[in-house]
């Protein structure tokens, strides 16, 4: 079975003549950056004024660059993982690969948490800390490496 004739439009071929309609320039017009292979503005680009990206001025705070990165960690995770051991340190994470790399880590509440542990980590959201303690646990919070004390 065809598809119906007028149905898939033939892509238009560039270069093939004066006569197709995208001879010579091939629709890219005289010469100039747009004209050449890889001209292309920015979307931004204004034509020389100053864009309206730096006329607005600048908001809010940015530590993009200075933010301290986490490797978490859930409670279900711990709950998951660590069912016949009281203490849970870095090593043990590693060792059971939920964590890796030199990332601090940190400790979230998804999940619950029924036995009591005694977790090491260098963060904790308070929904984790409360859950923990909850279950009859602890949390002992470790030093970041580099941190000046």
């Amino acid at each position: 079975m065809k598809p119906k004739h007028g149905a898939r439009k033939r892509k238009m071929r560039v270069g093939i003549g004066d006569g197709s309609g995208k001879g010579r320039t091939c629709g890219k017009g005289q010469k100039g950056q747009t004209s050449r292979n890889g001209g292309y503005k920015g979307t931004t680009f204004e034509g020389g004024q100053s864009p309206l990206w730096m006329k607005i001025p600048k908001k809010g705070f940015n530590n993009t660059r200075y933010r301290t990165r986490f490797q978490v960690v859930s409670l279900a995770d711990l709950e998951r993982v660590f069912k016949n051991q009281n203490e849970v340190g870095l090593e043990a994470l590693k060792v059971h690969g939920l964590v890796k790399g030199r990332l601090p880590v940190k400790v979230l509440g998804d999940g619950e948490l029924k036995k009591p542990l005694k977790v090491q980590a260098h963060a904790f959201s308070k929904i984790a800390q409360e859950k923990i303690k909850k279950a009859g646990g602890s949390c002992l919070v470790l030093a970041k490496q580099g941190a000046k004390a």
